[in-house]
């Protein structure tokens, strides 16, 4: 099979490759919006990872992330109907859904996105499931919530640093859960979904089987480091007092930061675990151990 993915610079897209390149041949196509412009595929599937990610230092510009997310994604999906290609895959997010989960999250959850990032994800899906498919393609949206693995200093990166120098974790005393998703259990989805026609076209929320709360990340931090962990049970409301303080005072703990560091979200991955038929290869504590360790390298 012949398989175009846009964004393989990404780090999404370099394991993507990695791990698809032994049973198929890849394309890597760059991919940016240009105002009606069309695309000339001759692959017999498509992968678009490519688009603007969520920005946390909140500098870019709404209509950055509508022409990436949602007219960019048109664009290409338009191509892809009037194509040869069989399977179009689309990479949104969990994000498209909610910002926050006070409940596990389902393919059933009306979507309700609160950021530039998450609305023009959400407007790109609504894009897709609203054009009538051509007999013989299939297509599937996926949407993954925390993707890690190794050479990803994303936000996890964040933890290990705290671990690393020995300094105590202060936010013991919230209890939440969260899940995560290793690329190598998203690229297994993914070559699944290529090679299995009798899965049905539609939704799919990718994460790995069981939800962990941030104390027992840490804790597993430390394992990882061969480092005993030192976990602060600070009272709550002390905690929320010195966070309301450094919305003001532009602390490195302030109200949004806490919110992110002790939320709850869970994400419901039986619909696809069912669709697939098969268990995923990688463990949420394994994925995370992997991750971990290379970021000592």
């Amino acid at each position: 099979m012949i398989i175009t993915i846009t964004g393989t610079t990404g780090f999404v897209g370099t394991n993507l490759q990695d791990y698809l390149k032994t049973a198929h041949e890849i394309e890597s196509m760059s991919v940016r919006y240009i105002s009606n412009q069309q695309f000339d595929l001759k692959a017999d599937a498509i992968i678009h990872l490519a688009g603007k990610a969520h920005d946390l230092k909140k500098v870019s510009s709404p209509s950055a992330y509508y022409e990436s997310n949602f007219e960019l994604t048109k664009q290409l999906f338009d191509s892809f109907l009037i194509s040869k290609a069989a399977v179009f895959i689309f990479m949104s997010t969990v994000k498209a859904v909610a910002d926050t989960a006070q409940e596990v999250l389902t393919e059933d959850t009306v979507p309700d996105p609160k950021t530039h990032y998450g609305i023009a994800k959400h407007q790109a899906e609504q894009y897709i499931l609203s054009q009538e498919l051509p007999h013989g393609k299939r297509v599937y949206i996926l949407r993954p919530c925390m993707i890690h693995g190794p050479g990803n200093k994303g936000n996890l990166n964040l933890l290990y640093q705290l671990v690393v120098k020995g300094l105590p974790w202060p936010l013991g005393a919230f209890e939440n859960q969260r899940s995560f998703l290793s690329v190598e259990n998203l690229c297994f989805v993914i070559k699944e979904l290529l090679g299995n026609t009798m899965i049905p076209s539609g939704v799919y929320q990718v994460s790995d089987d069981k939800s962990l709360s941030t104390n027992a990340l840490i804790q597993l931090l430390g394992i990882s480091l061969g480092k005993k962990n030192r976990i602060l049970n600070i009272p709550v409301s002390w905690i929320k007092g010195v966070a309301k303080f450094g919305d003001h005072l532009h602390l490195p703990l302030n109200s949004e930061r806490l919110q992110k560091l002790t939320e709850n979200y869970v994400v419901s991955n039986q619909k696809i675990v069912a669709a697939i038929g098969k268990s995923l290869p990688v463990t949420t504590k394994d994925g995370l151990l992997k991750t971990f360790v290379s970021f000592r390298k």
